[in-house]
């Protein structure tokens, strides 16, 4: 159902290594507590869409709370091309 799903982004002025991400469809379950990884590491322990975003290159921590993601980026690695990889990994993980 990726054709229906919306993908907002916003990057902090105050901590541009800090890229919120805000959709319209759960990242996780709704009763669930947040996900946090601290790096790819935990990331390919985690959760499948948490293991499906390592691929994405300078992703240094992740956060998935409902319908809301907080990555925290190498900041060598434009914003751009880890919003756009991302946003392809969610469309892809929700087809």
């Amino acid at each position: 159902m990726s054709e229906y799903m919306e993908i907002e982004t916003e990057i902090d002025d105050e901590f541009p290594d800090h890229i919120y991400f805000y959709t319209n469809m759960p990242l996780t379950r709704p009763d669930a507590p947040a996900e946090r990884y601290e790096s790819a590491e935990e990331m390919a322990e985690g959760s499948a869409l948490a293991q499906a975003l390592t691929a994405v290159e300078g992703v240094l921590t992740l956060e998935l709370e409902g319908t809301e993601m907080t990555v925290i980026r190498d900041l060598e690695a434009p914003e751009h091309a880890i919003v756009a990889d991302i946003s392809a990994v969610l469309k892809d993980f929700f087809l």
